[in-house]
């Protein structure tokens, strides 16, 4: 295999791992191993939060270079497991390079049908429910709001909502919901349900990935990583307000 397909090898290993949600150093750690079976070359990577650059050079040839860009970005640590695995075997010489590529493509394809992804957001919901001192009725509607998260998720990625105003809508969904079943039953606690309903929007993952590139000295991932953060949950807290707004929390009767 020449150096730029050990290259595109190399970014793909990248993107897969960036786009599941892994550490900065970690995919430049993968990507840096993939690349050194290049052999006597000199390599180098660098990765961001949006972007992957690698190069080889070889002394009298000119380097190959190349750059992918990083649009999307979610979770996903199987994939991630999976990458290290394929890596492993393709630098120890278990695995050819044209079999690690074919795996590789395997992997960056859809994991789980539209229905497993939404069955996972609606059960997520209710799971949350006991942990948060919910009832049965508190765990049940918590199901209720993740049919709504679940479905406005779906119809977001269908016409490619922005991840922001996305967020904002699903929040605003669970708010809503979750006030038409506390009118529907005074005795449930709706805090409980408005609170599990949104746990499967809560950027947990980026904020733990953001110290710990930032304690690495990787400042700019970190950086990005914390804004991103940030950026989800604001959105959501401006989801559920304006949910709350529009129903009867804030003043009765609520915008509707």
């Amino acid at each position: 295999m020449d150096d730029k397909s050990i290259a595109n090898m190399a970014v793909l290993a990248g993107e897969i791992m960036l786009r599941s949600g892994a550490e900065t150093y970690r995919v430049e750690d993968t990507i840096k191993h993939i690349l050194d079976t290049a052999g006597t070359a000199e390599t180098e990577s660098l990765v961001m939060l949006t972007g992957i650059i690698v190069t080889i050079d070889r002394p009298g040839q000119e380097a190959v270079t190349v750059m992918r860009r990083v649009h999307e970005r979610g979770t996903n640590m199987h994939r991630i497991v999976e990458v290290n695995e394929i890596s492993r075997k393709y630098c120890a010489g278990e695995l050819s390079a044209e079999e690690t590529w074919e795996k590789l493509k395997r992997i960056k394809g859809k994991q789980y049908t539209v229905w497993m992804y939404n069955l996972s957001t609606i059960l997520v919901p209710a799971g949350f429910a006991p942990l948060f001192g919910g009832g049965l009725r508190e765990i049940f509607a918590a199901g209720g709001a993740g049919i709504v998260l679940a479905v406005l998720m779906t119809i977001g990625k269908r016409v490619k909502t922005g991840a922001f105003i996305l967020n904002i809508l699903c929040a605003a969904g669970i708010a809503v919901a979750a006030v038409l079943l506390k009118l529907w039953n005074p005795l449930l606690n709706m805090d409980t349900v408005i609170i599990s309903g949104i746990m499967p929007l809560v950027p947990g993952v980026a904020i733990t990935n953001a110290i710990r590139d930032t304690l690495r000295g990787d400042y700019i991932s970190g950086g990005a990583r914390a804004l991103e953060a940030f950026v989800t949950a604001a959105a959501v807290a401006i989801g559920v307000g304006a949910g709350m707004a529009l129903t009867t929390v804030f003043w009765r009767g609520g915008g509707l």
